[in-house]
């Protein structure tokens, strides 16, 4: 078998999650994998799929890019990103294409909550954050904000008002924007019942 740092350095340039093929292909093989499990060195996250247990970068952040790289950062996640909420979210909320093939979605870990959406719906207000030096793909406030009003029955109602009340006081929020994306997202009236006053 390979040393530690051999395999460390084969994680690294598959940005630290790896197949069973990818892993078979770099001569680290079953027996390999399951020493590397039982040493704590590697941790499957699905059937298959398998990342490096790197204790300088534990992001899951990292792990959701290399899965769901078409994938966007929504709702609770976005709200706790822009501090619109302190509740720190059990689950990445993902919007994904309502067409993806649902046992992708089937991970042990990180948790994620998934949202499917069209995907003319899915490319409105996408922006780059960065979290743990991870780049992501993430709604920007104004989308995040017409995402709340879209789906605020099912949001806790404490999170639902701090969030609004915290767009409402960004001085950064752009209302061209979320006029704009209310009117796609079907939300236009919500926005004008309930921001449309503060402003």
């Amino acid at each position: 078998m390979l040393s530690i740092e051999e395999i460390r350095k084969i994680f690294c340039e598959h940005g630290n999650v790896m197949r069973t093929a990818d892993l078979v292909a770099s001569k680290i093989y079953y027996a390999d994998i399951q020493k590397l499990l039982n040493d704590d060195h590697i941790e499957k996250i699905k059937r298959g799929y398998y990342h490096l247990v790197d204790l300088e970068n534990l992001s899951e952040a990292n792990i959701i890019n290399h899965l769901f790289p078409e994938a966007v950062l929504c709702l609770d996640t976005a709200l706790f990103y822009y501090g619109y909420s302190d509740r720190t979210p059990s689950k990445w909320h993902l919007a994904v294409d309502k067409d993806i093939k649902k046992s992708r979605l089937e991970i042990d870990y990180p948790f994620i909550k998934p949202y499917f959406l069209e995907p003319h719906i899915l490319k409105i207000g996408i922006t780059e954050g960065e979290i743990d030096h991870n780049k992501v793909r993430i709604y920007d406030k104004d989308r995040t904000s017409c995402d709340c009003l879209k789906y605020m029955g099912k949001m806790d109602k404490e999170v639902f008002n701090k969030a609004i009340q915290s767009y409402i006081r960004d001085e950064k929020k752009n209302i061209s924007n979320l006029l704009n994306y209310a009117k796609q997202l079907r939300v236009l009236k919500k926005v004008k019942d309930l921001i449309g006053v503060w402003l």
